[in-house]
């Protein structure tokens, strides 16, 4: 399947664009990877990837969005996401995932692309701004990859994301990013409504529009309106990775899910230290949806600096890590509420409510099943993990 998708990507991208997701993202990503590692040995961290929400606007309004959304903007502003990435890549880092409210109303989006040809771009997007002009910017830059939100049929769609026509006006520029030769992947939050999405059916599609990669996350209840009705039992996430082992040996498409390794352990991004997130006020956070935070962008020299020697964070790992290979906002909301009230960290919305909310959290079932394990069965895919995305030390 590898070289199947191999073929697939030769005759429908750029080459280019091929030649820089294969330097700044899989070569410079390994690299940043190995860097960290040797950090680690040090007692330094500092993530390898970074996710960076860079405005908390959006013309959506989707089921359990944790995101102020319809708040006044917040936005980073251009010389500040220069600052970010160019400190980042000091220390090895080449992949930074951008995400939003929705990333493409961030006015100075496409400059900063252009100011960073070394790096690699991945933006989490519903896809509804990527047009023609878009399109044709991305392509020039070379070094991104719109990651593009389908939810479900016409009807779900709309019902999930709150507006009309959605999926329509997604799909739109899902094929104009496809017909401009660029590497695209649609992401699906699976819940109840969705979950027909979890198919071969629906990969073929995918791999019939022209889509390269798909990324599958289990809904997270979380937010000013969680929605918990949505949420996925143990069995049917039990399902979903049972199924993303099977494609991913079968389907000639990328599958993306960095929530378990190589041998099915469950994983967390932010507790094995691979990832932690910046907001739209500058707020550095865990995670993205973790809303709170000791530190900010402007409290030192370099984001190297405050993120390597923030308590909070290293606290958050460690704790974590030790509670759950899982998701510790679905497992252990106390958890989460005794570490914010420790470092006396403060809320990160605009809306101020995200004790509240996290008060009202039940536990829950997340990817962490005990017992469950499916290990990867593709060659590629368990090499991958076992070198460059596993645990790193953070469950032993």
């Amino acid at each position: 399947m590898v070289a199947k998708l191999a073929a697939r990507m030769l005759t429908t991208v750029d080459k280019r664009l091929l030649w820089k997701f294969a330097y700044n993202f899989g070569y410079k990503g390994m690299r940043s990877v190995q860097k960290y590692k040797k950090r680690l040995k040090h007692g330094v961290h500092f993530p390898p990837f970074l996710f960076i929400s860079i405005i908390n606007s959006c013309q959506l309004r989707c089921q359990g969005c944790w995101v102020d959304v319809a708040s006044p903007r917040q936005m980073i502003s251009k010389d500040d996401l220069n600052r970010i990435i160019t400190d980042a890549k000091k220390h090895g880092n080449s992949y930074f995932g951008i995400l939003g409210g929705e990333p493409f109303m961030h006015p100075d989006l496409l400059d900063v692309l252009d100011a960073h040809p070394d790096c690699y771009f991945q933006i989490f997007t519903n896809g509804q701004l990527i047009n023609d002009k878009v399109a044709s910017r991305l392509r020039k830059a070379g070094n991104a990859t719109p990651l593009i939100s389908i939810e479900g049929t016409e009807p779900i769609s709309d019902q999930r994301r709150g507006a009309k026509n959605v999926y329509d006006k997604t799909l739109l520029g899902l094929q104009t990013a496809i017909k401009h030769k660029l590497i695209v992947g649609v992401a699906t939050s699976v819940c109840k409504t969705n979950y027909d999405l979890v198919s071969e059916e629906w990969l073929r599609k995918l791999i019939d529009l022209g889509v390269h990669y798909a990324w599958f996350h289990t809904y997270r209840v979380v937010g000013p309106k969680p929605s918990p009705e949505l949420a996925l039992t143990p069995e049917e996430i039990v399902k979903l990775r049972r199924f993303i082992v099977q494609m991913r040996t079968k389907m000639p498409i990328g599958i993306v899910e960095p929530y378990w390794d190589d041998q099915g352990g469950a994983l967390c991004p932010m507790a094995t230290g691979v990832s932690h997130h910046i907001g739209p006020s500058g707020s550095i956070e865990p995670c993205p949806i973790i809303q709170f935070a000791k530190e900010t962008i402007h409290d030192g020299p370099s984001i190297y600096q405050i993120m390597a020697k923030s308590e909070f964070l290293a606290d958050f790992r460690k704790t974590s890590a030790a509670a759950t290979r899982g998701c510790v906002v679905l497992e252990r909301p106390d958890l989460v509420k005794q570490l914010v009230l420790k470092h006396s960290a403060g809320d990160t919305t605009q809306r101020q409510a995200a004790m509240v909310e996290l008060e009202a959290l039940e536990s829950r079932t997340s990817q962490h099943q005990p017992g469950q394990e499916i290990p990867e069965e593709s060659w590629v895919y368990r090499f991958a993990k076992k070198h460059w995305y596993f645990g790193f030390g953070a469950y032993t």
